[in-house]
């Protein structure tokens, strides 16, 4: 294992499951071998208010914040929340996004409009980027709520875990009566 240390953020709204696959991220290096930190920050509610999870991982980890303008992967659950996290990336970050939209307050109270061209923008900026239909492959595997397991499908051909520990994480870290559902919606989301 080199000295370095792998920063990811994970972006959203609250109840897109953003802390559960940041569970499931931290327990997967962990079981990898890694030394592992992590973080959240809640927005203004629980629903609906913006979520930001920092993990890290690497041989030693001393703080559980990724400095700004150092992310090398971001996992966004929604466009817009991840359009507003591209900043604290690095040049040559991996962007890995949910092709969802949740209006923010401002929005539906006619003080803004939703920006139409979000894709356009993050692929702009970062060239090894994935957008994702996390809520259409989570009803194919049976649950809309497993979109997070997607996403988590997907961000983890972009790290240098065998599946076999991923799957281990899961295992552990998804209620037994949700494994089944989140295990095929994690298989559609590594399949992209």
């Amino acid at each position: 294992m080199s000295d370095m240390i792998t920063n990811i953020l994970l972006v959203g709204v609250g109840g897109q499951g953003i802390l559960l696959a940041s569970e499931v991220l931290a327990e997967t290096f962990m079981l990898a071998g890694f030394d592992v930190k992590k973080s959240e920050i809640h927005g203004m509610s629980q629903r609906g208010g913006s979520v930001v999870s920092h993990v890290r991982f690497g041989r030693k980890v001393f703080s559980p914040t990724v400095p700004e303008g150092e992310g090398d992967l971001l996992f966004g659950f929604e466009l817009l929340e991840a359009y507003r996290a591209l900043p604290l990336l690095r040049s040559g970050a991996k962007v890995v996004v949910n092709d969802y939209r949740i209006p923010p307050p401002s929005v539906l109270l006619g003080q803004a409009t939703y920006p139409d061209d979000l894709v356009e923008r993050i692929r702009a900026g970062f060239a090894d980027s994935l957008l994702v239909d996390g809520l259409h492959l989570a009803q194919q595997a049976g649950d809309a709520r497993a979109a997070n397991t997607v996403l988590l499908g997907a961000v983890s051909t972009r790290l240098p875990i065998d599946e076999t520990v991923w799957q281990e994480a899961l295992a552990r870290m998804v209620p037994k009566k949700a494994l089944e559902i989140n295990r095929k919606a994690f298989a559609l989301g590594r399949a992209l």
